[in-house]
């Protein structure tokens, strides 16, 4: 499940990439647009800032921007940004494998070729969104399609 702070990043993300030109957002007007709770919104675009996914420019005209490109940002290095692993079990995670302590085959564990399955499935979908595939997706939802 994913935490309210992963979707309200993943929403900042994308009010940031509806900005065409790529301007410096203030907060105020990334939660007033995506409607967020500024105060939490704060937080998060400190740590988007601090995985360098987010750039930031203070004084007249700061605000908030994105570092790269929407389509070059997918939505598993943000759910690895704030929630950690993907998997359902650590034993199947990529990145933070961990093994079961009461596991005693771990190659002849049914549950966790299982996990191992809903991984990949879930790493496939997740690995090839990007942001701006989310923006075009909402544009094509509020348009009806």
């Amino acid at each position: 499940m994913l935490t309210k702070r992963t979707k309200y990043a993943i929403k900042a993300l994308i009010a940031l990439a509806k900005n065409a030109e790529n301007k410096p957002m203030l907060i105020v007007d990334i939660a007033k647009s995506e409607k967020l709770p500024k105060r939490f919104l704060e937080s998060i675009l400190l740590d988007l800032k601090r995985a360098k996914l987010l750039g930031s420019k203070m004084g007249a005209g700061g605000g908030y921007f994105l570092m790269k490109p929407a389509k070059e940002i997918m939505v598993s290095e943000i759910i690895r940004c704030f929630d950690g692993p993907i998997a359902l079990l650590p034993c199947v995670s990529i990145n933070f494998y961990q093994r079961c302590e009461e596991c005693e085959d771990e190659l002849n564990c049914s549950i966790r070729e299982m996990a191992q399955k809903v991984r990949d499935a879930s790493i496939g979908i997740m690995e090839n969104t990007s942001i701006a595939d989310l923006m075009e997706r909402e544009k094509g939802l509020q348009g009806g399609i």
